[in-house]
């Protein structure tokens, strides 16, 4: 998958970034940071710059985050159950969870979308509630954008740090990508093999 990345970003350059940040919030297992460590490996060869590569995967971090809060908006909850009782197994996700995260949304608004965006998997899941809850959408694409702007920043300068302290970076950075995808895909396989329903645990 790894590969995939690189070939991806390395054909469609900026816009691959912002397509797979998008689909990065959609499908949690795809992690943002060996997306975005790929896109600051190329920053320190010259092939991409770090303000466009920020926007760009900033925009596609909030168009993936969107996805998720429009679902919400538009269905609601009366549609929402019959989905979560026929999906939930592959999401990992039973009605009390998406209540739950409900709950903590109403406490605590658009600082739970900012702050949760540092978080694996809430910082997609956050959005449905958000959704839910009707959020103003101006709000809610306010925190959004901050709290993912933050997010990646972290990750590209994390990243040049690594070229800076480090010989053969491109070999540990490439490394790095595999291993949180790997890491990644083994932990949804891990929840997915060992989740349960509340009701048979």
């Amino acid at each position: 998958m790894d590969e995939m990345i690189v070939s991806i970003i390395g054909r469609l350059g900026y816009l691959g970034i912002a397509l797979l940040m998008a689909l990065e919030n959609i499908f949690p297992p795809l992690p943002s940071e060996a997306i975005m460590g790929a896109g600051a490996l190329a920053v320190t060869q010259d092939r991409m710059s770090f303000w466009p590569l920020l926007i760009f995967g900033t925009i596609g971090t909030v168009a993936g985050n969107y996805a998720w809060y429009w679902f919400g908006d538009r269905v609601g909850y009366e549609k929402l159950g019959p989905f979560i009782d026929r999906w939930g197994r592959w999401l990992t996700l039973e009605w009390e969870d998406i209540e739950r995260a409900s709950e903590f949304f109403k406490k605590h608004g658009g600082w739970a979308v900012f702050f949760l965006r540092f978080f694996p998997v809430m910082r997609t899941m956050i959005s449905l509630p958000a959704g839910l809850a009707h959020m103003n959408l101006w709000r809610f694409l306010i925190f959004t954008t901050a709290g993912a702007a933050i997010w990646n920043v972290i990750l590209i300068l994390g990243a040049q740090w690594l070229v800076g302290t480090f010989s053969d970076v491109q070999d540990l950075v490439g490394w790095i990508v595999i291993a949180s995808l790997v890491l990644a895909v083994a932990g949804y396989c891990w929840r997915l093999y060992s989740w349960k329903p509340r009701a048979e645990r």
